[in-house]
């Protein structure tokens, strides 16, 4: 019932940075927490950062000081500003809504890094 739609992927070489937009529609109202993911080749999908409806956050520890999450709730959007980006942040970058009785995700835009 929450769509979700990522954009902002791309080629960028490493030390470069992107900026990764996720717009929600639908039953936005319900949504609690919103966050994003990655999933590089062979590698088990995991989080990169999170952050709930009262503000608290979470990061990766490999993207601390590097990435930053943050939302416009009357946008329905969340963002992810990437800096410093280094080849392992290589892979697909899917957003996700948390509300209380269901977790949507977004098809996942690609980030790759390399020179």
């Amino acid at each position: 019932q929450v769509q979700l739609v990522e954009s902002g992927g791309g080629l960028v070489q490493p030390g470069g940075s992107l900026r990764l937009s996720c717009a929600a529609s639908g039953n936005v109202f319900s949504i609690k927490a919103m966050g994003w993911y990655r999933q590089a080749p062979g590698k088990q999908r995991e989080l990169v950062a999170a952050v709930t409806n009262s503000g608290p956050t979470d990061y990766a520890d490999s993207v601390k000081g590097r990435f930053t999450i943050s939302r416009d709730v009357a946008k329905n959007t969340v963002y992810l500003q990437m800096n410093n980006l280094k080849p392992e942040d290589t892979a697909v970058y899917y957003c996700n809504a948390a509300s209380t009785f269901r977790v949507s995700w977004g098809q996942g835009t690609q980030v790759t890094v390399s020179s």
